[in-house]
């Protein structure tokens, strides 16, 4: 079988998207090395040289853009490479006059709640993507074209069924921690005593990921330090700026290198999040996974993959109260095996494994 994965949402430095595309070919890869999986061919397709920096050393088959005005002919041109079935981390990969199985991804529903697109994203998609998330009628169209729909969570397969976005069988494929960053549990008992005072998140300013309550929650926790590690454009930065109480301390990285963010899970009190929805919460894993344990907001993604996680619910002064919670030695050792032991259940050779076996069942 000859699958076909398309790269072409892997970027130089990851995001969320990037990151799933690059982890489940790395985990394609070592199976392919091991033998665990005979008789399979992966090809990548690519739309830029510099994708291949975060990408195993697989055959290529050069693409254009996914948000150029060809996209639509994307099938159409990938037929002479007679692939057996393509995956595509998106659902919007074009199908025109496609003669093989087609397999798309839908991660979240979380820009029908709030439809704010990507910076990054040139004015003309910004502006399809606000019209597209008006109504489900364009989701439905485009995953009713896949012979088969992928997602990262069991929490968006129930909301996808709740809104009946498609014909097709769904599976879960999810994320997970880098192969090379899962510790267990006696490293992470370990790490405890080098544990700080430092609170990490990871992620963007978007208005639903209320950065701004971790800020002004800080005044109740003097003697934490909050570390907002992505990078954020400057305007907001300046407006989380100037939300930051006396006295507290909050840190603005402006973005890290996965060197220095695995160091940082490796060293911190706790990973933090209060946002109101989540596809999946990737970080929260990675730092589970670290040891580190996690205090998020009480929703249902995060029940799903972090049960064993401080929840937090709306209440103000409610997640200070969590962060003091883990100050007791007993209660603190507690979160980090249950971290460990929630991170454990996720892993890319999974996922990795997972996706050949639908996508030989699609080609059957």
């Amino acid at each position: 079988m000859r699958l076909v994965v398309d790269a072409r949402y892997v970027r130089p430095v990851h995001d969320g998207i990037s990151r799933y595309t690059a982890e489940l070919l790395h985990a394609l890869k070592r199976r392919m090395d091991r033998g665990a999986e005979p008789g399979l061919r992966v090809a990548m397709l690519v739309s830029d040289e510099a994708q291949l920096t975060q990408l195993p050393d697989l055959p290529r088959i050069p693409g254009g853009s996914p948000t150029g005005p060809l996209e639509p002919l994307t099938s159409w041109r990938l037929n002479r490479y007679r692939p057996d079935v393509l995956f595509s981390p998106m659902q919007t990969v074009g199908g025109v006059g496609r003669r093989f199985p087609l397999v798309l991804t839908l991660h979240d529903l979380i820009y029908y709640e709030h439809p704010r697109p990507p910076g990054f994203l040139p004015a003309p998609v910004r502006l399809g993507w606000r019209l597209f998330h008006t109504s489900y009628a364009p989701q439905r169209l485009l995953l009713n074209r896949a012979d088969a729909v992928v997602t990262v969570s069991e929490t968006t397969r129930r909301l996808m069924a709740e809104h009946r976005l498609t014909r097709r069988p769904v599976h879960v494929i999810s994320n997970a921690p880098p192969a090379d960053a899962v510790c267990g549990e006696e490293e992470a008992l370990a790490r405890i005593p080098g544990r700080g005072d430092k609170l990490l998140y990871m992620g963007s300013a978007m208005p639903y990921k209320r950065v701004e309550r971790l800020v002004r929650e800080m005044g109740r926790l003097p003697e934490h330090e909050l570390h907002l590690l992505s990078r954020f454009p400057p305007q907001r930065a300046e407006e989380l700026r100037a939300l930051v109480p006396p006295g507290a301390r909050v840190v603005f990285h402006d973005g890290v290198t996965d060197a220095a963010y695995r160091e940082l899970l490796r060293e911190c009190r706790a990973l933090v999040t209060v946002s109101a929805s989540e596809g999946y919460g990737l970080p929260v894993v990675e730092a589970m996974a670290a040891g580190a344990p996690v205090v998020v907001s009480d929703i249902e993604i995060f029940r799903e993959i972090a049960p064993g996680a401080l929840h937090v619910d709306a209440e103000e002064g409610g997640f200070a109260r969590a962060v003091r919670s883990l100050s007791d030695p007993g209660a603190y050792r507690a979160r980090v095996l249950a971290a460990v032991r929630d991170a454990g259940r996720y892993r890319w050779d999974d996922s990795a494994a997972r996706l050949v076996e639908l996508a030989r069942g699609v080609v059957r």
